[in-house]
């Protein structure tokens, strides 16, 4: 009980629903649930069935098997009986008690909001499992409490239960096979989610169990949807760790798809679906894919600008990020890198680049516009703009207004983009090589022989930050090879540990270690030291360029990356978190699986094998 609970597993279902909890069964968040159903894919997820209580009976004894947090106490204590857990590659738990093992599974179906609870009893004949349903009925980021609204009666049938809790909200069927249905209709109140608490947010919950299923036999399943007749599935099988981690994020939205940014309550955010898709697509190989994700973006795309998300409840597209659309176009030139059909982006995206620049040129919303450097400028007062977005109340943590390093590399990558594409070739050239003169003069940091964070006017943030690591790392590069190999040496003294790039240097007097506490605490840490997985890839694919593809470097790259192998086969239970703690030792924090985290050591670790 003192580390199990902190290992959280997660099934996915293609729609951006999930089931998840701990290793024990114990549910140390609101978030997890068996079935946290989408219901408007890929948002508008609610937790319905929170979990399921057992009880194993053998003759005249009795073995709760589930374990539940309350005030003060823990109980029941099934964790006691809990022998294994593995993965396989879905959650299979092995309990054992009486002299009888009992082996749960849990997996999900793709492309329906389904969950799939498999029992196997090995023991002496005369076993009866009882099964308790727990249900919430509410919105993923919220908790319910005992109340009258919720309408106690089920519909039963051959093999199937069907309950509609609250009028206006999907039902849930519960389909089984040889098991008696007995009606309880009792609330269980007070359970309490310690990760919620830590964060300072609300933690205690009641869930009402609306029947008991009384099964007898070695072999049992429940099945969880919001289909009253769900398909017929098939045992996954396994894959590769990260490929398999890949394959968590990538789900529909209406025709075509997109990428969840986090488990558990990210939606699907541009920024993090442009740099997720090289590594979560194009490195496995799924280029219809990602054709489909860059067609999905590219009908949302508004006066020049890439939506930043899609809210959960399904309002209109916010265009709050200058950086998404910058990544658009980094998607787009790996998209070609990998596939060579510029026919479909000529065809399908290039108008839509164009109007991009131009409304660049002529400036958008936020003040984004090009200066007359040929740079690009970027933010207006309480707005954050870069992916370093945190903000609390009206305090923007870090608001980097006017020429964040990054966005400069960006900005001319994608007029280099552009230039190649070899329609009015000319005009991106000139616009890419006005911000390339302009570039080394106004950010190098000749005394720190790296690059500034930002430059705005005569100031000059010197904050030795990661962002600078993209001046070196994407395709087209503006700075010469000294100064690029200058700034990889400082990125890897100053920010690297072996689980990505901090976010600020450990000397800088805004430095934060810890990622912890109440929102307010996270937040103010969240880019003040905190450290990024994701950004693993861009540094080692800066690495192995200044190093020029040495033997010797990309052995040091192989050897980073393995200790993320290390950490997905081990603590991370087949993903990689969205941060860990700038400090050592780097516990993990934030969402338990973050899509670009996935995806950008999956592109290093194809840059690393290629020869």
């Amino acid at each position: 009980m003192e580390t199990a609970p902190q290992q959280e597993w997660l099934e996915t279902n293609g729609l951006g629903g999930y089931a998840s909890s701990t290793v024990t069964g114990l549910n140390t968040r609101r978030y997890h649930g068996l079935l946290v159903a989408a219901i408007k894919p890929p948002v508008g997820r609610m937790v319905l069935l929170s979990k399921l209580e057992e009880t194993l009976v053998i003759a005249d004894r009795r073995y709760d098997l589930s374990t539940n947090r309350y005030p003060g106490v823990v109980h029941p204590r099934g964790y006691q009986f809990l022998k294994q857990f593995r993965r396989d590659p879905f959650p299979i738990l092995t309990y054992e008690a009486g002299g009888v093992q009992l082996e749960k599974s849990v997996f999900m179906v793709q492309g329906q909001n389904t969950t799939v609870i498999r029992y196997e009893i090995r023991g002496p004949a005369g076993c009866t499992l009882e099964v308790r349903p727990l249900i919430a009925f509410r919105d993923f980021h919220a908790t319910t409490r005992e109340n009258a609204a919720l309408d106690p009666r089920f519909e039963t049938g051959n093999g199937w239960v069907k309950l509609t809790p609250y009028a206006g909200l999907p039902s849930l069927y519960l389909n089984y096979a040889g098991a008696q249905v007995h009606a309880s209709g009792t609330w269980y109140r007070n359970f309490e989610y310690d990760r919620e608490r830590e964060r300072g947010l609300d933690f205690r919950e009641d869930l009402f169990n609306p029947l008991v299923l009384v099964f007898n036999g070695p072999r049992l399943v429940v099945v969880a949807s919001t289909e009253p007749a769900p398909a017929q599935f098939e045992r996954r099988k396994t894959t590769s760790a990260l490929a398999a981690a890949a394959d968590q994020f990538i789900v529909r939205r209406g025709e075509q798809h997109t990428i969840i940014a986090g488990y558990h309550w990210f939606g699907d955010w541009g920024r993090d679906t442009m740099i997720a898709l090289p590594g979560l697509t194009l490195a496995t190989g799924r280029y219809d894919i990602a054709k489909s994700i860059l067609l999905a973006f590219a009908a949302h795309v508004d006066r020049g600008m890439l939506p930043n998300r899609f809210p959960d409840v399904g309002e209109a597209p916010e265009y709050n990020t200058v950086d998404a659309t910058l990544w658009f176009f980094e998607a787009v030139r790996a998209l070609l890198e990998a596939t060579g059909d510029d026919g479909f982006v000529r065809q399908k995206l290039y108008a839509t680049l164009a109007d991009i620049v131009a409304w660049h040129e002529r400036g958008t919303r936020y003040g984004i516009h090009v200066d007359s450097d040929g740079l690009l400028h970027a933010g207006e007062p309480g707005v954050q703009l870069t992916w370093m977005d945190a903000k609390v109340g009206d305090w923007v943590v870090t608001p980097r207004s006017g020429k964040p390093v990054e966005i400069q590399a960006l900005w001319y990558n994608a007029l280099r983009v552009m230039a190649g594409l070899g329609t009015d070739s000319a005009h991106y050239t000139a616009l890419a090589d006005r911000a390339q003169a302009s570039f080394a003069p106004q950010f190098w940091n000749d005394r720190a022989q790296c690059l500034y964070d930002v430059v705005d006017g005569d100031s000059q943030d010197a904050s030795i930050r990661p962002n600078q690591i993209f001046a070196v790392s994407l395709f087209h590069k503006m700075l010469p090879a000294d100064k690029a190999k200058a700034v990889v040496d400082v990125v890897e003294q100053r920010l690297l540990t072996p689980y990505g790039l901090r976010t600020l240097a450990p000397d800088d007097p805004h430095y934060r270690g810890r990622y912890e506490g109440d929102p307010r605490s996270r937040d103010s840490a969240y880019h003040q030291g905190t450290v990024w997985p994701w950004l693993m890839g861009p540094f080692i694919a800066a690495y192995v360029d200044v190093h020029g593809r040495s033997p010797e470097a990309l052995a040091k790259a192989a050897g980073w990356l393995a200790g993320f192998e290390r950490y997905i086969s081990e603590d991370g239970l087949g993903q990689v978190p969205e941060v860990f703690d700038g400090d050592a030792p780097q516990r993990p924090g934030g969402c338990i699986a973050q899509a670009w985290s996935v995806a950008e050591l999956l592109r290093a670790a194809l840059l690393v094998s290629r020869e």
